[in-house]
C-alpha cells in the first residue's frame, strides 16, 4: 500500500524507479527468520532474484546465506555481510575463473550438475592444494507447473544429475582425491504455487535418502532448493512460508547429522518492490485504448519474457474504472505489461505503480534501445 504522502513525493522523482518498501522486506525476513530457526533450517538467500547492495545488507543482518550463481555474486554477496562459509554456488555452467575464485574464498558448498562439471572443481583444487566441498544437483523428475522457462526439474532439463547416473556418478567420485562429498541438492523451479509439488519433492528426496544410505553414503546437507511463489494479484500478502516449512517438517525423513538447507529468492524480496512509471500518452486503438507509460521492457523483462502477471495500479486517478492495454516505450510489440487491465480513467503524468516486481526485475534489467537503467528509492529515503 502507498500512502498520500508517498504517492505525492513520486510526482516529483524522475520515473521510471524501483521502489523498495524496507518495512515489508524486514517483515519478510522476520518471518524467514523465525519460521527457520524453529524449524532448525539454513536459509541461502538466492542472490540472482535482487542483488541490489542495500537488499542484501538488509537479508544478510538477519544471518541467512546466500545462494549465488556466479563469482560476481559471491563476491557482491560477501561484500555485503554475507558470510562464505555459508555461501553455496549452484549453476551449469561455472567458469574456472568462477571455481578458482570460489574455492579461494572458501565456500560452503558446490551444488554440482555433471560429472565433467566435477572433474574440472577436483583438478582446479588439487592445483590449488585445497578440497572441495561438493553436493550433487538432482534431476527429481517432478513437474513444477510453472512456466517451461522457469521449470527445472523435469527430464529433458539442462540442469541435475539424472537419478540413472548416481551409481556411475558415485563410482567416478571416488577416484578423486580433491573434492569431499557433503550433500544433495535440489531445485525443481520459480514461482511455485501448488504446495502438493513440494509434497512430490519432499517424497523423492526421501527415496534418495535411502538410496544413499544402502550405498553407505554418509550426507550432511540436504538441500531442497527454492521456488515458493508469491500472489502477483493480492501484492501485500505474503508467501506461505508457514505451509512451506509446515510440509518440509512433516515429510522429509532426516537421519541423524542431516539439515535441512532452503534457497528462498523470489518470496523474500518479491513483494517489497514495485516498478513507478508515469504516463506518457493514452492512444486509441481500434479495440483497445493503450496508456503508454515511461517504464519499459528493459526494466521488468518478466511480462515479455514469461507472460507473467502483475498487479498494475494507477495510484494518482481516482474514479470510474476503463480498460486499459498498459505497455513501454520499447521498439518490441512484447513491450506490453498488460491487456484489458481496469485502472481508473488514466491521464498523462498519472503514476502508475507495477507491484510484486522486488524480484527478477532491477535484477534482469537491461539497456536495449540504449535506455538508462531504472533508478532505485528505498522507502526511508522520501
Amino acid at each position: 500500500m502507498f500512502t498520500s504522502d508517498t504517492v505525492t513525493k513520486f510526482r516529483d522523482l524522475p520515473t521510471p524507479f524501483y521502489y523498495y518498501d524496507l518495512d515489508v522486506l524486514n517483515s519478510t525476513c522476520r518471518k524467514v527468520a523465525t519460521e527457520s530457526k524453529y524449524s532448525g533450517y539454513k536459509v541461502h538467500y538466492a542472490v540472482k532474484a535482487n542483488p541490489n547492495p542495500r537488499i542484501l545488507q538488509i537479508i544478510s543482518s538477519y544471518g541467512f546465506g546466500a545462494d549465488c550463481v556466479s563469482w560476481n555474486e559471491i563476491e557482491r554477496a560477501i561484500g555485503c555481510g554475507f558470510k562464505p562459509s555459508e555461501i553455496v554456488f549452484a549453476g551449469v555452467g561455472k567458469t574456472d575463473m568462477d571455481i578458482t575464485m570460489a574455492l579461494e574464498a572458501g565456500i560452503l558448498c558446490f551444488n554440482c550438475e555433471s560429472v565433467p562439471e566435477i572433474e574440472v572443481i577436483d583438478s582446479i583444487a588439487a592445483r590449488l592444494g585445497k578440497s572441495a566441498p561438493i553436493a550433487l544437483r538432482i534431476n527429481p523428475y517432478i513437474d513444477a507447473f510453472t512456466h517451461k522457462y522457469i521449470t527445472t526439474g523435469i527430464e529433458e532439463s539442462k540442469f541435475g544429475i539424472n537419478t540413472w547416473e548416481l551409481d556411475e556418478v558415485m563410482k567416478r567420485i571416488s577416484g578423486l582425491g580433491n573434492t569431499s562429498l557433503k550433500g544433495i541438492h535440489f531445485h525443481i523451479g520459480s514461482q511455485i504455487t501448488r504446495m502438493s509439488v513440494f509434497k512430490s519433492l519432499c517424497s523423492r528426496i526421501n527415496e534418495l535418502l535411502d538410496w544413499f544410505s544402502s550405498h553407505n553414503v554418509e550426507l550432511e546437507i540436504i538441500n531442497v532448493g527454492g521456488g515458493l511463489g508469491i500472489d502477483y494479484e493480492n501484492p501485500d500478502v505474503p508467501a506461505r512460508f508457514e505451509d512451506y516449512f509446515c510440509m518440509i517438517n512433516e515429510f522429509i525423513n532426516l537421519r541423524g547429522g542431516q539439515n535441512i538447507h532452503i534457497e528462498p529468492g523470489r518470496s523474500l524480496v518479491g513483494q517489497c518492490g514495485s516498478l513507478i512509471s508515469k504516463v506518457l500518452f493514452i492512444k486509441n486503438g481500434i479495440n483497445t485504448v493503450f496508456a503508454i507509460i515511461d517504464a519499459g521492457m528493459t526494466d521488468l523483462i518478466r511480462p515479455a519474457l514469461y507472460q507473467a502477471h502483475h498487479r498494475i495500479e494507477n495510484l494518482t486517478s481516482p474514479g470510474s474504472l476503463y480498460r486499459y492495454d498498459v505497455v513501454g516505450p520499447v521498439c518490441e510489440s512484447s513491450d506490453t505489461f498488460g491487456k484489458f487491465i481496469e485502472l481508473p480513467e488514466t491521464r498523462r503524468g498519472d503514476i502508475i505503480a507495477i507491484r510484486s516486481a522486488g524480484a527478477y526485475g532491477e535484477s534482469m534489467a537491461s539497456r536495449y534501445n540504449l535506455r538508462d537503467l531504472p533508478k532505485v528509492v528505498f522507502s526511508d529515503e522520501i
